[in-house]
């Protein structure tokens, strides 16, 4: 039985706003739930469910829904070193203060 998750308010936010997003998004290209849904191969319950941004549904049926909309690629830049500014920070501080050449022997 796998462990109950309880995310913390952040994140709660954060899938709100994803859901909000999406839903805003289908609204502009003027599709219905229904159609948006079998495009998902979802339920359309369950993608009322994510436009709410319910945590409780899988980030592979989130993808499924921005790929019915057309906006997969941008799920594959989320977490891009270069848009991770704490990344670059720690992989800057974990570079070599100094670097030496290897000395080759010479062999006559």
């Amino acid at each position: 039985m796998p462990t109950p998750h309880h995310p913390s308010s952040a994140v709660q936010r954060a899938l709100r706003a994803l859901g909000a997003d999406l839903r805003d998004a289908r609204k502009r290209r003027e599709l219905p739930m229904q159609i948006v849904a079998e495009r998902a191969f979802t339920s359309r319950s369950t993608l009322q469910r994510v436009e709410s941004g319910d945590p409780s549904v899988s980030i592979g049926i989130y993808a499924a829904v921005m790929q019915a909309l057309g906006l997969l690629d941008g799920l594959g830049t989320l977490a891009d070193i270069n848009n991770d500014p704490v990344g670059k920070i720690l992989a800057s501080a974990a570079l070599p203060k100094r670097v030496h050449l290897k000395s080759r022997s010479i062999r006559p």
